[in-house]
């Protein structure tokens, strides 16, 4: 008979405690949020920026920039991706002008190749001070440095000088990719809608990966201009793209960097649980323990850097010597197999525009998509090497191109989402150094393989490369919300 009250007085109970625990929750929350903006407007009042330059007051509903807010970035990221057209016109015109390098050279595959090898150097470079020159001179001062090594190496390849110089060019030409990748990278990967401004930045890298052997095909094959006429045009479109990102950037200086990316004080992830305690003491005693070593500190960072490194050497190596594995064991003409790189690298475009909407609607997570894109991609390839016939060849290298051109911008956004901010360009940096390696790396190798067996080595290089990168990616931590 006094169970319903005493079971009434229960939930009376119970309300209260729950409406206890929800108000001490709340106060919390609105103390935590404002020690976050009083430690943020201290790092600007510190920062001595202009008024006019000073970010909007960070609070617990602050808006997260996109690509129309501020408005300033509607012209950054105008200026980012016309870099990335220059960053795919770099790495695309290796391949096409390889058959032309060894006639006028008269050097072996396995000397030719250092021109894929050669750009490590500067993108290794440039990890290691990426960082430092963000902390220096912001966002400003790579939006000089980079246009102005690309410009500096494409005017000494435009004088064809001796081999090993022409080797050094490329060191230069890679310093300056490096840093615009980690960049222009880690800016976008931190936006709204990173799939899709990614995808978009990505695909301008491939429209001009795409450009490249179309154009420098055209005009040698059809114009009879010499290859190192070719870089004419990329001096010009060099000098435009510093133009535009010295433009856009020169209000991104290294006070409103510092002051927009604090330190944390605590990450998503116990650093110390992701890095053995030698590995800790070997990074402090080589980099220190500045952003650069808590991101290599880090097992996001080595398995994002891993992945985009194996498939970076997937789609070089293939991009890259596409046009003389057409030519020699597909026994197209000349202006047909370069069409079929452009074939290649237009499907890269496209996929990464179109699959980079699918990716955030379609698939739960960053890493579901790219385990069926990858699938995709294997299938692809067996038949490519199965197949011996030119025109089917050319169709599987383009559907090739097409899903794998998401997979560099998805690994971006799942580090994004999965490490600290302040830590981003340390840690993508990083990722292109070793996705460099990858890219330069595995082209030398088909290379010298191919100088004793012969180019057909290339597909079943290709083949293990895709199976090496679905093994990596296996281990990324779950992309769910708890975990982000």
């Amino acid at each position: 008979m006094f169970q319903p009250r005493a079971a009434e007085n229960a939930d009376i109970g119970c309300s209260s405690m729950t409406t206890m625990l929800e108000l001490q929750s709340t106060s919390r929350a609105a103390q935590s949020a404002r020690s976050i903006e009083s430690a943020h407007q201290s790092s600007l009042n510190d920062s001595a920026l202009p008024a006019e330059e000073l970010p909007p007051p960070l609070t617990a509903t602050s808006i997260p920039h996109s690509w129309n807010f501020p408005r300033i970035n509607i012209w950054r990221l105008f200026a980012a991706n016309f870099s990335f057209i220059i960053l795919g016109l770099n790495d695309a015109a290796y391949g096409a002008l390889i058959p032309y390098l060894e006639t006028y050279y008269n050097v072996s595959y396995t000397v030719i190749s250092l021109i894929f090898l050669s750009p490590l150097v500067g993108y290794v470079t440039s990890a290691l001070i990426n960082n430092r020159i963000h902390m220096h001179f912001g966002q400003r001062g790579v939006a000089i440095l980079s246009p102005g090594a690309h410009l500096t190496a494409y005017i000494i390849i435009c004088l064809h000088p001796p081999f090993p110089v022409l080797v050094i060019a490329f060191i230069l030409a890679g310093f300056g990719n490096g840093l615009a990748d980690a960049a222009w990278n880690a800016w976008v990967g931190g936006m709204g809608n990173a799939n899709e401004l990614l995808g978009i930045l990505h695909a301008f890298y491939g429209l001009g990966a795409t450009l490249a052997p179309t154009v420098a095909t055209s005009l040698i094959a059809k114009a009879n201009w010499k290859w190192f006429e070719f870089y004419y045009l990329v001096v010009g479109a060099a000098f435009l793209e510093m133009i535009f990102l010295s433009a856009a950037f020169w209000t991104a200086t290294a006070a409103r960097y510092r002051a927009e990316h604090p330190p944390a004080a605590t990450t998503e992830f116990d650093i110390a649980a992701h890095a053995p305690k030698k590995l800790d003491r070997v990074l402090s005693r080589v980099i220190g323990n500045g952003r650069t070593a808590e991101a290599l500190k880090n097992k996001v960072t080595w398995i994002c850097s891993i992945f985009i490194s194996i498939y970076a050497g997937a789609e070089v190596g293939l991009g890259g010597w596409i046009v003389t594995f057409m030519i020699n064991i597909r026994h197209g003409s000349a202006f047909a197999s370069g069409m079929s790189a452009t074939g290649f690298w237009l499907g890269l475009t496209v996929g990464r525009v179109i699959l980079g909407f699918v990716t955030p609607r379609l698939f739960r997570s960053e890493k579901h998509a790219v385990i069926v894109y990858l699938l995709f991609t294997i299938a692809l390839e067996l038949l490519f090497w199965l197949v011996p016939q030119f025109y089917i060849s050319a169709v599987m290298v383009s559907l090739l191109g097409f899903f794998l051109g998401p997979l560099f911008p998805i690994a971006i956004v799942a580090a994004t989402k999965l490490l600290p901010k302040h830590i981003h360009v340390s840690a993508i940096g990083f990722a292109a150094a070793i996705g460099a390696s990858g890219s330069t790396a595995f082209p030398f190798a088909v290379g010298a393989i191919a100088q004793e067996r012969g180019v057909q080595i290339l597909q079943p290089f290709i083949l293990a490369i895709l199976v090496a990168c679905m093994g990596v990616w296996l281990f990324l931590p779950s992309l769910s919300k708890k975990n982000q």
